[in-house]
C-alpha cells in the first residue's frame, strides 16, 4: 500500500486544560527506523497519562511523538524483525497512539490473539504489561501470598486484581461504586472495600489474622501513605506507579525500618528498552495464550469513536470508567 505523507491526528494547542480542545488535524506520518513497524492504527486505549500530557504535566520522553497515547492496535504496514505486512499487533507506545499511523519497536509488539476484537486487544497493553511490571517484576508477587490493589475497577487495578487472583494470591481492593465493586469480584478479588471510606488496614489486618497483605499496589499517593504501611505484613512491600490524590504530604518513615518494608516506583513509559523488551517477552508468554483460552479477559469500559474523543476524555475525568476507554480510529 501507499503510505501517506500526511496522516490524521487528535492535536491540541498545548496546553489544553480542556478537554473540548482536542480537534482531528493533519501531522506528518511517521517514519519508523530500521528496527520499528509502522502500524495502521484501528483502536487506541486511554490513560491518565494522555489527561496530564494534554494538561501539560507529562512530556513525552526525549525523542518520543508528541501525539497522545500510549498503546496501540493495528494491521502491520511497514515490517522489521519476524513480522510481517497484514499481521495485527498490539503495543505499548512513549507516543503517538492517536494518529492514523504509529511507530512501534518491532521487539516489543504482540501478536493479537485471534479471538479478540481490535477494541478488546487495545485494553490489554499498557493494563497488563504495567500489572506485570509491577506485580511480578518489581513485587515478586508468590503463590500463597495476598495483595491490596487501589482503584480496582480502573484499567491497571482491573488487570492486577485478574493476574495476582490467576497468579495464586489472595485479593483485596477497594472501588467507588456497587458496579465497580461488582466488577471486582467478577474478576477474582476475595475482598472488595468502598474506596470513598477509607482506612482499609483495619478491614484488611482483620481479613488477614492480623497479619497484613504482602503487597498494596497504589496508584493513589501522598494521602495513602499512612493507610498503605498500616495493612503491610512483615517485609511487605509497596508498589508505587502513580499520585492520582496528590504527590506531597508528610509522612512517617518509621514502619519502613520497623517492619522491613520495601517501596519500589515506575513508570512502563519511562522504563529502559532493554527492559521493556524482556518485560513483553516474559509477560506476553504467560499472558497471550489466557487471553486466547478466555482464562483472561480485556475489560473494555466503552468504545468512543476518534472524533469523539474529547468524551472519551471526559469520561475518564470524571472517573465514570470501569476497565479501559478505548478509541475507534474511524476517522
Amino acid at each position: 500500500m501507499v503510505i501517506p505523507s500526511q496522516m490524521r491526528a487528535v492535536v491540541y494547542d498545548s496546553p489544553a486544560k480542556t478537554a473540548d480542545e482536542l480537534r482531528i488535524g493533519m501531522v506528518p506520518t511517521p517514519t519508523p527506523r530500521t528496527d520499528e513497524l509502522l502500524v495502521r492504527v484501528t483502536a487506541a486505549a486511554l490513560n491518565r497519562a494522555d489527561l496530564l500530557q494534554r494538561r501539560g504535566l507529562y512530556p513525552p520522553p526525549a525523542g518520543a511523538s508528541a501525539i497522545l497515547g500510549l498503546e496501540v492496535v493495528g494491521e502491520v504496514v511497514q515490517a522489521a524483525g519476524a513480522w510481517q505486512v497484514g499481521q495485527r499487533v498490539m503495543a505499548v507506545v512513549t507516543g503517538g497512539g492517536y494518529g492514523e499511523y504509529a511507530c512501534v519497536p518491532a521487539n516489543e509488539a504482540m501478536a493479537v490473539p485471534a479471538n479478540l476484537t481490535d477494541a478488546q486487544a487495545a485494553a490489554i497493553p499498557e493494563a497488563f504489561l504495567t500489572a506485570w511490571l509491577n506485580l511480578i517484576t518489581l513485587g515478586e508477587l508468590q503463590a500463597g501470598e495476598s495483595i491490596f490493589i487501589h482503584a480496582g475497577a480502573s484499567g491497571v487495578g482491573s488487570a492486577a486484581i485478574q493476574l495476582a487472583h490467576h497468579w495464586g494470591a489472595t485479593v483485596y481492593t477497594a472501588a467507588g461504586n456497587d458496579t465497580k465493586r461488582e466488577l471486582c469480584r467478577q474478576l477474582g478479588a476475595d475482598m472488595v472495600r468502598d474506596s470513598r471510606m477509607p482506612p482499609h488496614a483495619v478491614d484488611v489486618k482483620n481479613a488477614t489474622a492480623g497479619r497484613g497483605v504482602n503487597m498494596v499496589l497504589d496508584m493513589l499517593g501522598a494521602p495513602a501513605w499512612e493507610d498503605n504501611c498500616a495493612m503491610l505484613a512483615q517485609g511487605g512491600r509497596m508498589l508505587l506507579l502513580g499520585f492520582l490524590a496528590g504527590s506531597k504530604g508528610t509522612i512517617d518513615l518509621g514502619p519502613i525500618l520497623t517492619r522491613s518494608l520495601t517501596i519500589k516506583g515506575t513508570t512502563l513509559r519511562r522504563t529502559p528498552a532493554a527492559a521493556k523488551v524482556a518485560l513483553v517477552a516474559a509477560a506476553g508468554a504467560w499472558l497471550l495464550p489466557r487471553f486466547a483460552q478466555g482464562v483472561l479477559v480485556p475489560i473494555v469500559d466503552q468504545v468512543f469513536a476518534v472524533g469523539d474523543v474529547a468524551a472519551a476524555h471526559q469520561r475518564m475525568e470524571a472517573n465514570a470508567n470501569a476497565g479501559k476507554i478505548i478509541l475507534a480510529m474511524d476517522w
